[in-house]
């Protein structure tokens, strides 16, 4: 859709939002239960599946799809089924930095060019490459046996964004007619236009029907109404009717109709203090038990411990750093056998290190001077002991999925253990199919008993050992047992 095309849509689309005046799309919440309910029934590739997400500006020294793209077969051999890209599209060049978020400025690059703050939904930023490149790159996944997801930021968008003059009534404005800026500074669209909800959706459709993607994952998706991710996916269904949809919030209604997977940090601090001493293993399974007693029957939650933000913020550690290699090993046990989504971030599978930031490339930091001119992944830990054996332990983990649909499928019930401050402990369950998973979030040995019903004969994947119901494991050791092999 060109610019031309973009300030005349409304004239040539058919504006089946604008028909759905009766629906609520101020957002406001609503004191209804969903605990009743069912979450909706989800492509398998992503509900069994294992994701991988790039943010291009770290994932190669170039920073391009192109050079991301040779990378691909890599990424398919680690059993992975999706790559979620970060957003792609074309980033508000303003250089006024009243726009600018905090981290954005403080990252030191001087670079306007936020990936989420938009200036154009419908076209490909040429710092990444072109809209050629992002139809090679999606037709080269699928070749693999890969979907591909995009990245959509529909809550803000940037200070010149190309449809700003045009269409007015895009973006919430306050009494006088100012533009509304929101908490990262960014002008705030405006839901209550059913000709942006119409646009936008058609922006969805395109990439869709004109460039194959399987789907979506939805920046701050909790502040835009549920209303309109439902229309967007009915729309989108109509072209590619298992197209996946992820949600960066925890609103259990989104679950129903909109969303097959929600995605946020509700559970990642809990995780950390866990894994790294500041509380109880117990408070993990206390805040998985709470989140799950308020959501929808069936409710999917990404499963990460690293991604775009964490690996970019200054104010927090790395994984390998926060855990140790041996801890974040553990940790990936724990996700990939937990109900839920896995999602790896791109490097994870060397044990990379690097600083990265989300807010200019290798290029740019030189540019800028910064101390640590490097900022992308250092794929030649790939060589290295420790990057060997986090490979083969991530391939082992997707082929486990792959071949017990318990773990996919199954319900999961929390085991008390007499380590709870130290041990998480749980078991799969399908039908009469069962596993265990027992971790050892700890940096010390540990002796513990398990209490379970069961005690399947098989562990795959273990670095401990265990007698019936006893184990042992050494710092950060897991085991985990199946029915069978």
């Amino acid at each position: 859709m060109n610019n031309c095309t973009r300030r005349n849509f409304i004239k040539t689309s058919s504006l089946g939002l604008i028909a759905a005046g009766a629906m609520n799309w101020t957002g406001a919440a609503s004191a209804e239960s969903f605990h009743d309910k069912t979450a909706r029934k989800s492509p398998d590739w992503l509900a069994k599946g294992v994701v991988y997400q790039i943010s291009l500006r770290g994932f190669t020294e170039q920073g391009t799809l192109k050079a991301a793209e040779e990378k691909l077969e890599s990424i398919a051999k680690l059993g992975v089924t999706a790559v979620y890209l970060c957003p792609v599209f074309v980033s508000d060049d303003d250089m006024n930095k009243a726009f600018w978020s905090d981290r954005q400025k403080a990252s030191g690059m001087e670079n306007p060019c936020n990936p989420y703050r938009m200036k154009d939904y419908y076209n490909v930023d040429p710092e990444y490459g072109t809209n050629q490149d992002l139809k090679d790159f999606i037709t080269a996944a699928h070749a693999l046996g890969m979907r591909v997801m995009l990245d959509m930021v529909f809550f803000h968008c940037g200070p010149t964004a190309v449809f700003i003059e045009s269409h007015p009534d895009f973006v919430q404005r306050d009494e006088t007619g100012a533009v509304k800026n929101g908490r990262w500074h960014f002008p705030m669209l405006n839901f209550e236009s059913p000709e942006l909800r119409e646009y936008l959706i058609q922006n969805m459709e395109q990439w869709v029907r004109d460039y194959k993607a399987d789907g979506f994952r939805m920046d701050v998706g909790d502040r835009i109404p549920v209303a309109f991710w439902e229309e967007a996916r009915r729309r989108c269904e109509k072209i590619n009717p298992k197209v996946g949809f992820i949600n960066e919030g925890t609103k259990p209604q989104s679950l129903v109709e909109a969303f097959d997977v929600n995605y946020s940090f509700a559970f990642v601090g809990t995780l950390n203090d866990s894994f790294c001493g500041r509380k109880p293993a117990s408070a993990y399974r206390s805040r998985c038990l709470s989140i799950a007693s308020q959501n929808v029957q069936g409710a999917r939650f990404l499963r990460y411990i690293d991604n775009h933000d964490i690996a970019s913020d200054k104010r927090l550690n790395r994984p390998e750093k926060e855990y140790t290699f041996e801890g974040v090993n553990a940790v990936l046990t724990l996700l990939f056998t937990q109900d839920g989504v896995p999602m790896l971030y791109g490097g994870q599978e060397v044990a990379d290190v690097s600083p990265q930031c989300l807010f200019g490339n290798t290029a740019q930091a030189k540019k800028a001077n910064l101390s640590t001119p490097t900022v992308c992944v250092d794929w030649s830990l790939a060589q290295t002991p420790q990057g060997q054996a986090r490979t083969a332990l991530i391939r082992q983990l997707a082929q486990l999925r792959r071949s017990n649909d318990v773990f996919t499928a199954g319900k999961i019930v929390w085991l008390e253990n007499d380590k709870m401050d130290s041990v998480l402990a749980f078991r799969r369950e399908l039908g009469d199919k069962n596993a265990l998973v027992v971790v050892n979030t700890t940096k010390n040995p540990v002796k513990v008993w398990v209490n379970s019903k069961v005690s399947p004969q098989f562990a795959p994947i273990q670095n401990g050992t265990f007698t019936d119901l006893n184990y042992e494991l050494p710092p950060y050791g897991y085991v985990v047992r199946t029915d069978a092999m």
